[in-house]
Protein backbone atom coordinates (compact mmCIF):
# COMPACT_ATOMS: atom_id res chain seq x y z
CA UNK A 1 0.00 0.00 0.00
CA UNK A 2 1.60 3.27 -1.33
CA UNK A 3 1.26 6.75 0.63
CA UNK A 4 2.49 10.17 -0.51
CA UNK A 5 2.57 13.52 1.54
CA UNK A 6 0.27 16.73 0.34
CA UNK A 7 0.91 20.12 1.36
CA UNK A 8 -2.49 21.51 2.13
CA UNK A 9 -3.87 24.93 2.33
CA UNK A 10 -7.33 26.39 2.19
CA UNK A 11 -9.24 28.86 0.13
CA UNK A 12 -12.98 29.79 1.29
CA UNK A 13 -12.62 27.38 3.92
CA UNK A 14 -12.36 24.48 1.85
CA UNK A 15 -9.14 22.42 1.85
CA UNK A 16 -6.91 21.38 -1.20
CA UNK A 17 -3.98 19.42 -1.20
CA UNK A 18 -1.06 19.08 -3.53
CA UNK A 19 1.66 17.01 -3.45
CA UNK A 20 4.81 17.67 -1.27
CA UNK A 21 7.35 16.62 -4.23
CA UNK A 22 5.78 19.45 -6.53
CA UNK A 23 6.25 22.60 -3.76
CA UNK A 24 8.96 24.50 -4.28
CA UNK A 25 8.26 26.33 -1.19
CA UNK A 26 5.86 28.13 0.63
CA UNK A 27 6.31 31.76 2.03
CA UNK A 28 4.30 35.35 2.87
CA UNK A 29 4.97 37.89 0.27
CA UNK A 30 3.40 41.13 -0.29
CA UNK A 31 4.94 43.06 -3.04
CA UNK A 32 3.54 42.22 -6.46
CA UNK A 33 4.15 43.74 -9.97
CA UNK A 34 0.37 44.09 -11.77
CA UNK A 35 0.77 43.00 -15.38
CA UNK A 36 -1.41 45.24 -17.64
CA UNK A 37 -3.95 43.62 -19.57
CA UNK A 38 -3.18 39.96 -17.61
CA UNK A 39 -6.32 38.26 -16.94
CA UNK A 40 -8.04 38.72 -13.67
CA UNK A 41 -6.74 35.26 -12.40
CA UNK A 42 -3.09 36.60 -12.36
CA UNK A 43 -2.82 38.61 -9.09
CA UNK A 44 0.88 39.68 -9.93
CA UNK A 45 4.64 39.33 -10.48
CA UNK A 46 6.85 38.80 -7.71
CA UNK A 47 10.70 38.38 -7.83
CA UNK A 48 12.11 35.76 -5.31
CA UNK A 49 16.26 35.45 -5.62
CA UNK A 50 16.02 36.42 -8.80
CA UNK A 51 13.29 34.51 -9.92
CA UNK A 52 10.51 35.96 -11.46
CA UNK A 53 6.91 34.10 -10.27
CA UNK A 54 3.58 34.14 -11.61
CA UNK A 55 1.32 34.52 -8.98
CA UNK A 56 -2.51 32.87 -9.90
CA UNK A 57 -5.31 33.78 -7.26
CA UNK A 58 -6.84 30.41 -6.64
CA UNK A 59 -9.60 32.06 -5.61
CA UNK A 60 -10.50 33.73 -9.19
CA UNK A 61 -9.79 30.31 -10.54
CA UNK A 62 -12.03 28.58 -8.58
CA UNK A 63 -14.96 31.71 -9.58
CA UNK A 64 -14.73 33.24 -5.98
CA UNK A 65 -13.95 36.94 -6.04
CA UNK A 66 -10.37 37.91 -6.41
CA UNK A 67 -8.35 38.80 -3.26
CA UNK A 68 -7.07 42.70 -2.54
CA UNK A 69 -3.45 42.23 -2.86
CA UNK A 70 -3.00 45.01 -0.72
CA UNK A 71 -0.91 43.35 2.17
CA UNK A 72 1.25 39.66 3.18
CA UNK A 73 -0.18 37.12 0.45
CA UNK A 74 0.33 33.47 1.39
CA UNK A 75 1.98 31.52 -1.57
CA UNK A 76 2.27 27.89 -2.72
CA UNK A 77 4.67 28.03 -4.93
CA UNK A 78 4.88 25.26 -7.22
CA UNK A 79 7.21 23.62 -10.31
CA UNK A 80 5.26 23.14 -12.89
CA UNK A 81 7.37 21.70 -15.70
CA UNK A 82 10.44 23.62 -16.20
CA UNK A 83 9.25 26.72 -14.25
CA UNK A 84 7.61 27.81 -10.89
CA UNK A 85 4.70 29.28 -10.50
CA UNK A 86 2.82 30.66 -7.43
CA UNK A 87 -1.25 29.84 -5.79
CA UNK A 88 -2.63 32.43 -4.07
CA UNK A 89 -4.17 30.76 -1.06
CA UNK A 90 -6.05 32.18 2.40
CA UNK A 91 -4.48 29.93 4.30
CA UNK A 92 -1.90 27.71 4.72
CA UNK A 93 -2.24 23.70 6.10
CA UNK A 94 0.28 21.50 7.46
CA UNK A 95 1.71 18.15 5.53
CA UNK A 96 -0.20 15.45 5.93
CA UNK A 97 0.76 11.71 4.55
CA UNK A 98 -2.41 10.02 2.60
CA UNK A 99 -2.74 6.40 1.77
CA UNK A 100 -3.16 6.18 -2.16
CA UNK A 101 -5.86 3.63 -1.10
CA UNK A 102 -7.97 6.44 0.35
CA UNK A 103 -8.27 8.59 -2.73
CA UNK A 104 -11.40 8.91 -4.01
CA UNK A 105 -12.61 10.50 -7.28
CA UNK A 106 -14.40 14.14 -7.43
CA UNK A 107 -17.26 13.93 -5.14
CA UNK A 108 -20.88 14.15 -7.38
CA UNK A 109 -22.09 16.60 -5.26
CA UNK A 110 -19.18 19.07 -6.09
CA UNK A 111 -19.70 21.32 -9.38
CA UNK A 112 -18.48 24.28 -11.35
CA UNK A 113 -14.81 25.51 -11.45
CA UNK A 114 -13.94 23.79 -8.45
CA UNK A 115 -14.87 20.06 -10.13
CA UNK A 116 -12.59 21.61 -12.93
CA UNK A 117 -9.47 22.13 -11.12
CA UNK A 118 -9.47 18.71 -8.88
CA UNK A 119 -8.09 15.35 -9.41
CA UNK A 120 -10.31 13.92 -6.89
CA UNK A 121 -10.57 13.61 -2.49
CA UNK A 122 -9.56 12.28 0.38
CA UNK A 123 -11.62 11.54 3.68
CA UNK A 124 -9.68 13.27 6.35
CA UNK A 125 -11.07 13.46 9.71
CA UNK A 126 -14.25 15.04 9.37
CA UNK A 127 -13.23 17.24 6.43
CA UNK A 128 -12.74 16.46 2.44
CA UNK A 129 -9.43 17.28 1.14
CA UNK A 130 -9.60 18.02 -2.55
CA UNK A 131 -6.31 16.95 -4.39
CA UNK A 132 -5.90 19.80 -6.84
CA UNK A 133 -4.48 20.00 -10.19
CA UNK A 134 -1.95 22.53 -10.54
CA UNK A 135 -1.81 22.23 -14.33
CA UNK A 136 -5.35 23.23 -14.07
CA UNK A 137 -5.43 25.55 -11.52
CA UNK A 138 -2.32 27.58 -12.77
CA UNK A 139 -3.58 27.63 -16.46
CA UNK A 140 -4.86 31.65 -16.82
CA UNK A 141 -5.68 31.20 -20.43
CA UNK A 142 -2.68 33.28 -21.31
CA UNK A 143 0.11 30.58 -21.47
CA UNK A 144 2.28 32.47 -24.03
CA UNK A 145 2.17 35.71 -22.17
CA UNK A 146 3.02 34.39 -19.15
CA UNK A 147 5.65 32.57 -20.81
CA UNK A 148 7.27 35.93 -22.15
CA UNK A 149 6.86 37.27 -19.29
CA UNK A 150 9.07 34.85 -17.67
CA UNK A 151 11.50 35.24 -20.23
CA UNK A 152 11.66 39.20 -20.34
Amino acid sequence: MGSRQYATFEVEDQLFGVPVAIVQEVLSFNEYTPVPLAPQAVGGLFNLRGQVIAAVDLRVQLGLPPRAIDGPAMNVIVRQEDESVSLLVDRIGEVVRLDDEAFEPPPDTLHGPTRELINGAFKLDGRLMLALDTARATDTGSGAELSELHSA
